[in-house]
């Protein structure tokens, strides 16, 4: 999974994203610090993967992964080459969803580049330079797809697509609100990879003293979770500056400093969890002497498709599937417990994955 983090200047982007990544991204208090795209490797964290890893033994345990992308500071105009400009942009045109962190604080200390803070205007201004750079994108396919529509129907129906994405845009919509009215548009709207398309989580960062009740009387994210709310995107409430702090800490003492906060979860477990709800995805386990390891599927994925994710050929030459809870392995001890308390089912290829399967995948090729 890859996630963008984007932003006006001084939101707490870059502090937020050294946090999550430790990359040790530069941060200072002036736009643009952010010189290149920084990207950060973050495994996520999932405590069924040592439970099985100590309990096989494991030579080593992998867990499931994401990969976060900081681009420089947004600002007006960026898409037309203002600030840093339209390149950073296509940095974030790969990733799953974008991540974008609004600022919801007041520090007369931290300079915000419109004067105040108001997390709405923000919002508005960032989303109108996505679509801007979408329509650059869509010119430039509607110039190749107008030579081809005049003998060529598929192009042709390409051709009023188009027009329809430009003109909806034009109207200050995002990409991922316009209806389509076949999977053809739908496979097309995909394909032009618009980031007005793309889903998102608002990162609304706090002070410390708005992290005890997530942000609920704080005005500032009172608006950002209706506007969220109005487009089906996910909202999750950070103080960037307190997750720089967790950072630094080892395992047992983040666990000690969160209680001291009043808090249950540290900003990138709130982030991993926004982002699996948004992208509706999931982990089933493999566990065995030589490795323990997580795998992120799509929620409803068949038994194949998943073996598909461990290697092609496991797909190809799919059997069967070896199916335990991780509950009930980690309750009788062994694989071969499990059998024979009938707790380990003999799957076909029409099985759906469920979260936290552990899996023996058979197969032939």
């Amino acid at each position: 999974m890859k996630l963008g983090i984007v932003g006006l200047p001084n939101v707490g982007k870059s502090t937020l994203f050294n946090s999550l990544t430790k990359a040790g991204a530069e941060s200072a208090n002036y736009p643009f610090c952010t010189i290149d795209p920084n990207v950060g490797i973050v495994p996520v964290p999932d405590e069924r993967l040592k439970l099985l890893g100590d309990m096989y033994q494991s030579k080593k345990v992998t867990p499931a992964v994401i990969e976060f992308v900081d681009i420089a500071g947004l600002v007006k105009g960026a898409s037309k080459g203002e600030g840093l400009g339209n390149q950073f942009l296509s940095n974030i045109r790969e990733v799953d969803a974008i991540v974008h962190v609004v600022r919801c604080f007041e520090d007369a200390n931290v300079v915000h580049v419109d004067g105040s803070v108001n997390p709405l205007r923000d919002i508005e201004t960032i989303n109108l330079e996505l679509i801007f750079s979408d329509l650059e994108i869509l010119e430039r396919r509607y110039a190749k797809v107008a030579k081809a529509a005049r003998m060529d129907k598929t192009m042709a129906k390409e051709e009023a697509l188009l027009v329809r994405i430009k003109e909806h845009l034009e109207g200050g919509k995002m990409a991922k609100s316009m209806e389509v009215d076949d999977e053809d548009e739908l496979a097309l709207l995909k394909g032009y990879n618009l980031l007005t398309y793309k889903p998102v989580i608002y990162a609304a960062n706090v002070a410390e003293d708005d992290l005890a009740d997530d942000g609920a009387s704080n005005e500032h994210v009172k608006a950002v979770r209706a506007f969220a709310a109005g487009e089906d995107s996910e909202v999750f409430v950070i103080c960037a500056q307190i997750e720089q702090e967790i950072a630094e800490l080892e395992d047992d003492e983040k666990t000690m400093f969160l209680e001291d906060l009043g808090i249950m979860q540290s900003g990138l477990d709130k982030l991993i969890a926004a982002s699996y709800k948004l992208l509706g995805l999931m982990s089933f386990l493999t566990a065995g002497e030589d490795e323990t390891r997580a795998w992120t599927i799509k929620i409803g994925t068949k038994a194949p498709q998943a073996a598909g994710k461990i290697h092609t050929d496991f797909e190809r030459g799919f059997i069967k599937a070896e199916v335990v809870n991780y509950k009930d392995l980690l309750e009788q001890g062994s694989l071969s417990a499990a059998r024979e308390k009938g707790l380990v089912g003999m799957e076909g290829k029409d099985y759906v994955v469920q979260d936290g399967d552990v899996i023996l995948f058979r197969f032939n090729v």
